[in-house]
């Protein structure tokens, strides 16, 4: 019983953390570099609805309703439609965010199914979108069109799954379940395919690996969190590469969290400790990071998640400051 108590108290401390690294824009380094530009945040509701209605205003003044949208965000997706949707394993529910029309809708399933702890997000084929709920140990499928849950496989008990990604190369979907030092490996039936990993320290070996991303072309970047490294795989599960280590400086990693890659095929690393984002080449190189502590633009609260879409806007959960922070890619010379 010690042990197990043991086991969670790790996991917790884990996805907690607080050190180091903003303001106006952040530069690589060389001439006509490419630069990191702070664009904009979602944290309340007038940042998304600019007019609200007389009735909303009413009710607001009427109920004291709070103007906060998120409590602890964690993870995002961006889909075909530019609504964003969002984990908030703070306030058990999906977010979504129709910025178009100025639409904000918390989503929470029907009992029995439950989300007191969603972390990770994935857009599927046929509108479904995957996420799963490290407490439970399940995953949830959210049709987007008709806003409804089910279980991806009701038999399916994993152990803290975080990370969850969708491969369109091998139409499988990747979770990493923490508790387990693992990946699990899915087709969209809910049918598991096998495992990858074990604990260890050695290649495609795992230590709490927490967050998952899958790029065009099918390669996997897992963070290998306590082990402090990013691992690269294959679709077909076969390991290629690994980079990074244990510190307090630039390059290095203390608590990495969310990852992504942008059209350039640069690799982003989210490191809740830093509360900064780095990012490294496909060598594995470090190029440059951006962010500090606090709460100013480009400041960070122990963030977690990060999506980069087709136009390389980069959208951060910045999940202590309840907020989602996005910025901007530019090539350089395109610095107006």
């Amino acid at each position: 019983m010690y042990a197990k108590i043991l086991h969670y108290l790790i996991f917790f401390l884990f996805f907690l953390g607080s050190p180091t690294i903003f303001a106006g824009d952040q530069t690589f380094p060389g001439d006509n570099a490419p630069i990191i530009r702070w664009k904009s945040q979602i944290a309340l509701r007038s940042d998304v609805i600019k007019k609200p209605s007389l009735f909303s205003r009413l009710k607001n003044l009427l109920t004291g309703s709070p103007q906060q949208i998120f409590i602890r965000p964690s993870s995002l997706i961006k889909d075909s439609m530019n609504n964003l949707w969002i984990t908030d394993p703070g306030d058990h529910c999906i977010v979504k965010i129709n910025q178009q029309v100025g639409e904000i809708t918390h989503l929470r399933p029907s009992a029995p199914l439950r989300l007191p702890s969603p972390i990770g997000i994935a857009q599927g084929p046929d509108n479904q979108i995957y996420i799963t709920d490290s407490a439970t140990g399940q995953i949830l499928i959210l049709d987007s069109g008709a806003l409804s849950f089910q279980l991806f496989n009701d038999t399916l008990q994993l152990v803290r799954p975080t990370g969850i990604a969708y491969s369109n190369k091998n139409k499988q979907i990747w979770v990493v379940e923490t508790g387990k030092h693992r990946i699990a490996i899915f087709n969209t039936h809910g049918r598991l395919i096998r495992y990858l990993g074990q604990r260890g320290n050695g290649p495609g070996e795992f230590n709490f690996p927490t967050f998952i991303h899958i790029d065009q072309n099918g390669t996997v970047y897992v963070v290998d969190s306590m082990n402090f490294r990013v691992q690269l795989f294959k679709s077909s599960g076969e390991w290629i590469t690994m980079f990074g280590s244990i510190g307090d400086a630039t390059g290095y990693f203390a608590r990495p969290k969310g990852i992504a890659t942008d059209s350039y095929g640069h690799i982003y690393v989210v490191d809740a400790l830093f509360n900064a984002i780095q990012l490294f080449n496909k060598e594995g190189d470090f190029l440059f990071y951006f962010g500090e502590p606090g709460r100013d633009a480009g400041q960070f609260w122990l963030p977690l998640g990060i999506y980069i879409d087709s136009e390389d806007l980069i959208y951060i959960a910045d999940s202590y400051n309840g907020r989602i922070q996005i910025f901007e890619f530019l090539q350089g010379g395109s610095h107006e």
